[in-house]
């Protein structure tokens, strides 16, 4: 029978069991009787305890646990006989003269959640083909650009004779390039320089002069 000081518990242990589901053992101990400690399960499927056994966890994981605060140590984890991962949390339960007499303990069977992880992860590239993958799009990504970027130093240069152009109108052309941000491109300089026939020192020069820059 089951003592009034721990029956109080019973609906919260229904309650807890049908808000987070199948997967959800709750049970019940009085640890006045510990060789016999377990007195109400719900959905004990998940260690398989029964009235009338003993605790298994209970010392080493909660009462001499670091992490016991107000009498609860949360989120321990644990393995079956079978092998499930188990996480638990666990409530050391008092009597008016705040004696512990039972304890409230909540074990969540994770294997349907590590199943999921395990699909989802195998839907995404691993670490070492997201980091190849990342390299190639990267190296496709620059490639790009320095294509986009040439052809649009071709186009602002169109079929004149770079090698008859005045001074001022080479500086025009760098000033429109520049303006429309042609240079933030990595080796823009020398393509530009090249198309024009300048060194890249001279290039550099015209930005700078077409820059305000002294």
């Amino acid at each position: 029978m089951i003592k009034p000081i721990l029956a109080q518990y019973i609906p919260i242990a229904h309650m807890i069991a049908k808000t987070v589901g199948d997967d959800c053992e709750v049970v019940l101990h009085d640890l006045e009787n510990p060789q016999q400690s377990v007195v109400y399960t719900v959905n004990n499927c998940v260690t398989g305890r029964q009235v009338g056994q003993s605790f298994d966890h209970l010392v080493p994981q909660v009462i001499l646990s670091k992490k016991l605060d107000h009498d609860v140590v949360t989120n321990y984890y644990f393995r079956t006989e079978d092998g499930r991962l188990v996480k638990s949390s666990t409530a050391l339960l008092k009597d008016f003269a705040g004696k512990v007499v039972g304890a409230l303990c909540i074990n969540i069977d994770t294997s349907k959640i590590t199943a999921q992880i395990d699909w989802l992860q195998s839907l995404i590239p691993s670490s070492e083909d997201n980091s190849a993958a990342q390299e190639v799009s990267a190296e496709e990504e620059v490639t790009h650009v320095s294509e986009i970027v040439t052809d649009l130093i071709d186009k602002i240069i169109g079929d004149k004779d770079v090698a008859r152009l005045r001074r001022e109108e080479k500086l025009e052309l760098i000033r429109f390039m520049d303006q429309r941000g042609i240079f933030l491109m990595k080796g823009a300089v020398d393509q530009v320089g090249s198309r024009m026939g300048i060194s890249r020192v001279t290039v550099y020069s015209y930005i700078d002069e077409v820059r305000g820059k002294k």
